[in-house]
């Protein structure tokens, strides 16, 4: 197996992996609100998330940003109550531009926190790594391309729930950001790192 292969697997094992449920929560909760017409902006948010988690993955894996993993391990989950607070403030069943444009930009700081997580996992696993771009390009696309899975399952139940089922996108807002709500605060009353 190539080294591209072997990181790009790593990633994707990484982001679906259920013991790391926190991310995937975190992608559910900030999918939550948007509606099923509105799968461009959610693949633009996912992609803003990523850049930001590269950024900070990046930096954290070459020892430029150190961050202790406990406060990361805290500002995580409230990354997940930050976005649940705000969608179910949300009006609307479709969220408009002005907000997909704040929503944009803190997708992509979140990520960065979340980067920071992701670089306590990896920066083990790269210590015997000479050469660090081609592993970390394969991890972050693995990553991506797990963020995109998740999120097809989740625009695919969003159809079964909202076209089928006919319940409608703001039950469903509630409830997946009531979930993360609930979930991010019981890890961050856990993590607390003070």
């Amino acid at each position: 197996m190539s080294i591209f292969n072997l990181y790009f697997e790593i990633g994707l094992k990484h982001i679906t992996d259920l013991v790391g449920y926190d991310h995937i929560l975190f992608l559910v909760t900030l999918c939550a609100v948007y509606s099923i017409l509105q799968w461009r902006q959610l693949l633009i948010l996912i992609t803003a998330f990523t850049i930001g988690h590269s950024i900070t993955l990046a930096l954290a894996i070459m020892n430029i940003i150190l961050i202790p993993s406990k406060i990361i391990e805290f500002l995580i989950p409230l990354t997940i109550l930050i976005t649940s607070v705000t969608n179910i403030f949300q009006k609307g069943t479709t969220v408009s531009a002005k907000i997909h444009k704040l929503k944009y930009i803190t997708a992509m700081f979140f990520g960065l926190i979340h980067g920071l997580g992701f670089s306590n996992f990896l920066r083990g696993v790269l210590s015997s790594e000479e050469n660090l771009f081609k592993p970390l390009l394969a991890f972050n696309l693995g990553l991506e391309a797990g963020q995109l899975a998740i999120i097809t399952c989740f625009v695919i139940l969003l159809v079964i729930f909202n076209k089928i089922l006919k319940v409608n996108e703001r039950e469903w807002n509630l409830f997946f950001s009531g979930a993360g709500f609930g979930i991010s605060t019981v890890l961050m009353f856990e993590r607390y790192p003070f």
